[in-house]
């Protein structure tokens, strides 16, 4: 991991925390809101950077990895596709509730944050950010459409799995009759582990034809 990616991640976790103290997550969904227009030109940077919910599962899951806590072997509701869809409007649900009733503003990313954390000390991150989380859902629609990207030059692969196991996205695999490495613009966070990993540097950010 770069010591700048590493420094981005606080900042914005610290960006989000002072947003929450002083009742404004509001804010922060409007920041969330315009993340999306920019994941159709440069992918999920959200995801990758600002997240408070990534930020904080990535030091969770890697002690819950090193202690052997983790399984592959996710319940099939994590994997079937709509959890995420279903709960965005729960929590879409929930925050209007709170807003127009109670009249607060609900700390909707407090819970997820809370949901992640215990979600990765059993299964590996990719579990929570492709099969549970609802702000990912919203993100892989738009990521999709990336102009630009992580993309593997085929020619400089050595085909070593190094950057797949380094993904915590699941968005890269040895794919096709030579087995090279391949990203899936919609579920890549842009972030550099895949880039650090790969001892060829055949990974960069390049225009997509998505």
């Amino acid at each position: 991991m770069k010591p700048k990616d590493s420094l981005i991640r606080i900042a914005f976790l610290a960006l989000f925390l002072f947003l929450v103290v002083r009742g404004k997550m509001m804010l922060w969904l409007l920041l969330f809101a315009l993340s999306l227009p920019l994941a159709l030109l440069f992918g999920r940077l959200y995801c990758g950077y600002a997240c408070p919910i990534h930020t904080v599962m990535r030091p969770i899951s890697a002690l819950a990895r090193k202690m052997g806590w983790q399984t592959g072997d996710a319940p099939r509701i994590f994997t079937a596709g709509y959890l995420p869809w279903v709960a965005l409007a729960l929590s879409i649900a929930a925050t209007v509730f709170a807003r127009k009733t109670l009249q607060v503003n609900l700390p909707i990313l407090l819970f997820w944050i809370a949901a992640g954390a215990i979600i990765v000390l059993r299964y590996p991150p990719e579990v929570f950010h492709n099969g549970i989380c609802p702000f990912g859902a919203l993100q892989k629609t738009f990521g999709r459409f990336s102009r630009r990207s992580k993309q593997v030059d085929p020619v400089a692969c050595v085909r070593c799995g190094l950057s797949e196991k380094a993904c915590q996205a699941d968005a890269i695999h040895l794919t096709g009759p030579d087995h090279t490495a391949t990203v899936n613009i919609s579920l890549c966070h842009q972030c550099s582990s895949c880039s650090i990993a790969c001892p060829k540097d055949a990974i960069a950010h390049k225009k997509t034809f998505a």
